[in-house]
């Protein structure tokens, strides 16, 4: 048996094992990525792949970044864990970095993007039955279409039916409104019975649906009106990922909460929520109650590590400038193929390098064509392509992924 055929076999192998020991929620791809560097990743067999999805919009500096590894190798030797029971110099340092490049005066740490979201919605809750006295304000407003994770609440504010089926009763005191419909939000917080109100930047899971000029401004008008919460949901649109540090600069609007993940950590598990001092006393400790809020793992050294030196790195190395140079590239060539496959392709959208190919058809065939020839993409929204590599990409990756998409919607 040459080498060759031994990878392959041991890449059956463990797909095998994983059919019989993991739970069978995922529908994975038939692949074992076993090492990356860039935007390049390489299976068990050996084949490489061109990645263009990054994790789903994680790896902001591309795999094995040298830099990112050699700061993690450090800490790893030096402190893992202590708990919040103390401060945590890695943390703190963290925070400062986000505040320095964002609109937030204050910073809290968790896992995940579910997790931020749930401490967001958390936070809402209790700056109004707390700090304002009015208990009554219990509704959160979501916008159809959005998606805000996976946990039972941060489900019961996702806008899609496909992932609310199967888990009800879900939480209660939510209502929905058409994402970019600035009447429909209006005419539901001039009700003054919302804690908060709750959206992405850019619809992302949704299909990357960007909303159209003032809709954003529109909302801030009208949350500071009402005295409502307003809470972007920045875990896949920050980080750089639209080539500004975060999706809410290019309208010009700040929240008073959002809500990160994703790219923060390079692919190190974290989340975060940044909130305005004023609404951060929604989450303040009052003496002789419980702690309002807390995590085990949240803002852990490794963890906060990460995303201090992904933010560095992303600065010092001019990635936000590279992501909308290489964003607009992307849109300029998915352009020519939406040219030149009309009866396939509908139309692009998206910015930096959060961007969609919309298709007639369902693009889950077109996205398992293109990994069997080497490219990975991923699917939004059940008719959008979605392409989010790292913000280390170049123009010449994305001719590389185009010329493997092309040859895939050449041949059907």
């Amino acid at each position: 048996m040459t080498t060759s055929d031994e990878s392959t076999a041991k890449q059956n192998e463990l797909i095998e094992t994983a059919g019989k020991v993991l739970l069978k929620n995922y529908l994975q791809q038939p692949t074992v990525m076993a090492r990356g560097s860039g935007v390049e990743l390489f299976d068990v067999s050996g084949k490489r792949f061109l990645d263009l999805t990054s994790g789903i919009s994680v790896c902001a500096l591309g795999h094995a970044h040298p830099e990112l590894s050699a700061c993690l190798a450090e800490q790893t030797g030096k402190l893992l864990h202590t708990s919040n029971l103390y401060f945590i110099e890695e943390q703190i340092t963290a925070a400062q970095a986000l505040t320095e490049r964002s609109f937030a005066d204050r910073v809290y740490f968790c896992n995940s993007g579910a997790e931020a979201n749930e401490a967001a919605l958390k936070l809402a809750r209790r700056y109004q039955h707390v700090v304002r006295e009015s208990p009554e304000r219990n509704l959160i407003v979501s916008t159809e279409g959005s998606f805000h994770g996976r946990s039972i609440a941060t489900v019961a504010i996702t806008g899609q039916d496909k992932y609310r089926s199967g888990f009800g009763p879900l939480l209660e005191d939510v209502a929905m409104v058409p994402y970019g419909d600035l009447a429909a939000a209006t005419a539901i917080l001039e009700k003054r019975t919302a804690c908060c109100f709750i959206l992405e930047p850019i619809q992302a899971e949704g299909g990357i649906i960007v909303p159209r000029a003032g809709y954003l401004q529109g909302l801030r008008a009208v949350c500071d009106a009402t005295d409502t919460i307003l809470i972007f949901d920045e875990v896949q649109t920050g980080v750089g990922r639209t080539g500004k540090w975060w999706g809410y600069e290019w309208d010009g609007v700040t929240p008073d909460v959002m809500s990160m993940a994703k790219g923060l950590g390079g692919g190190v598990p974290i989340g975060a929520i940044g909130a305005t001092e004023k609404a951060a006393e929604g989450l303040t400790f009052r003496q002789g109650g419980a702690v309002p809020h807390a995590s085990t793992f949240g803002g852990n050294p490794l963890a906060c590590c990460a995303a201090s030196n992904v933010l560095r790195i992303i600065e010092e190395q001019g990635l936000l400038a590279n992501a909308m140079t290489v964003g607009d590239h992307i849109a300029s060539r998915f352009e020519e193929l939406v040219q030149k496959y009309p009866d396939t392709l509908v139309e692009h959208r998206g910015r930096g390098l959060l961007r969609g190919l919309v298709m007639k058809d369902l693009a889950g065939p077109t996205y398992r064509r293109c990994r069997e020839e080497g490219l990975l993409v991923s699917v939004a929204g059940g008719y959008v392509l979605r392409f989010a590599p790292a913000l280390v990409a170049t123009t010449d990756n994305v001719d590389e992924g185009i010329a493997i998409l092309d040859s895939v919607l050449k041949n059907g």
